[in-house]
């Protein structure tokens, strides 16, 4: 058996290199081809080209790259059709994926199979009967996805998300953290401001406004704010204005394994997170930790966004759990003196978040098999 993969930013090159490794459990002699960066050679494939190439996001970003990306589209489709593989599999990515997935349905009927579903449950509802034009199965990461799929005439199979194999520190690694940064048994607050310059920007002030009245209604309040690396720069020259600065975890000059050790830790040391909205939220319902998630944009994007969207709630945890048990503070809400109570009452009653992060982390696929054997599982199922 051989797969065509394509995977273009580092979280579908960690799901291609679980899939992969499941693949492979199951079929062992199956081969790639195709395109993805460092987990997924690391699983046999030789990438075509960097996969860094289409780690390319926003329109100004774009822009410059456009006709280089649509050569890279037309090679790999190219690529397909000269040796046609069992099927094409494309990971997330769907602006240069499904592209590469449509001009191979134009010319054969060779099997796509697409992991990520687009979030058609959230805005946007008629992506999934676009794409089902040129994708056959989709395999997605929650498990309320399936029936969009399927109405618009894919098959689709929920196989799990890969938050629920990521490690988690231990106790031991937590009292090491707080003994280490002097914490001792304070209560502490993880800053999560997100990993773009744009959002860092924009929730800075916001973010520092609430710290000061979250610090000011707990004086023994500790906060630690684990930076992305390529905002890491900007993050320290934010937080030297702040009233109330945070210990600032950056990983520049440190060893990728340390610093995600550290990360960890500070992740299940808190006792309250404020986090920018996004698949964080996961990532914090994994380490048990309460939250309160806070989101602000352009005002433009502020008024399309609130039109488009079909769901009241933005934040994972409280979609995959069927509760609205985090609170959330987005666009016109993202104000300080709402932000800051909801900080107060989550540190005072953490008890139904925790109940609705341990039932997220089930749904999920926590105690069953990993995501990626599901994954391959699914596509041989199928195939």
């Amino acid at each position: 058996m051989r797969i065509f993969v394509i995977a273009g930013e580092p979280s579908g090159d960690s799901l291609g290199a679980a899939v992969m490794a499941g693949l492979r459990a199951l079929v062992p002699d199956i081969r790639f081809d195709g395109v993805g960066g460092a987990k997924m050679q690391a699983e046999g494939l030789t990438s075509r080209f960097p996969m860094d190439e289409l780690s390319v996001m926003g329109l100004a970003e774009i822009a410059p790259k456009y006709f280089h990306l649509k050569r890279r589209i037309r090679e790999c489709a190219d690529a397909v059709l000269a040796d046609p593989p069992d099927l094409l599999l494309t990971i997330d990515s769907p602006d240069f994926c499904l592209r590469v997935a449509g001009l191979v349905k134009q010319r054969s009927d060779i099997r796509t199979v697409h992991y990520v579903a687009p979030t058609v449950w959230a805005w946007r509802p008629k992506r999934a009967e676009k794409m089902a034009r040129v994708i056959d199965h989709v395999l997605a990461l929650f498990p309320f996805e399936p029936p969009y799929m399927q109405r618009a005439g894919m098959a689709c199979d929920f196989v799990g998300h890969p938050v629920v194999t990521e490690p988690v520190a231990t106790t031991e690694e937590v009292a090491s953290f707080r003994a280490r940064h002097g914490i001792g048994e304070a209560p502490l607050l993880l800053v999560l401001p997100g990993s773009r310059r744009g959002e860092v920007a924009k929730l800075g002030p916001i973010f520092s406004d609430v710290l000061a009245r979250a610090k000011a209604a707990h004086p023994d309040l500790r906060l630690v704010l684990p930076a992305a690396d390529h905002v890491a720069q900007t993050v320290q020259d934010m937080v030297a204005t702040w009233p109330v600065p945070p210990i600032v975890l950056d990983p520049r000059g440190v060893d990728r394994t340390t610093f995600a050790a550290e990360k960890r830790a500070a992740f299940k040391a808190a006792d309250v997170a404020l986090a920018a909205s996004g698949t964080v939220s996961l990532e914090l319902a994994a380490a048990a930790t309460p939250m309160v998630i806070a989101y602000d944009m352009h005002w433009l994007t502020r008024r399309i966004i609130q039109r488009m969207l079909l769901t009241d709630t933005v934040t994972l945890v409280n979609l995959v759990s069927d509760t609205r048990t985090i609170p959330e503070f987005i666009a016109d809400d993202c104000r300080a003196e709402l932000i800051a109570p909801a900080i107060t009452g989550v540190l005072e009653t953490p008890q139904a978040q925790l109940s609705a992060m341990a039932l997220t982390m089930d749904r999920l696929g926590k105690t069953g098999e990993a995501p990626g054997l599901r994954a391959a599982r699914a596509i041989l199922d199928r195939l």
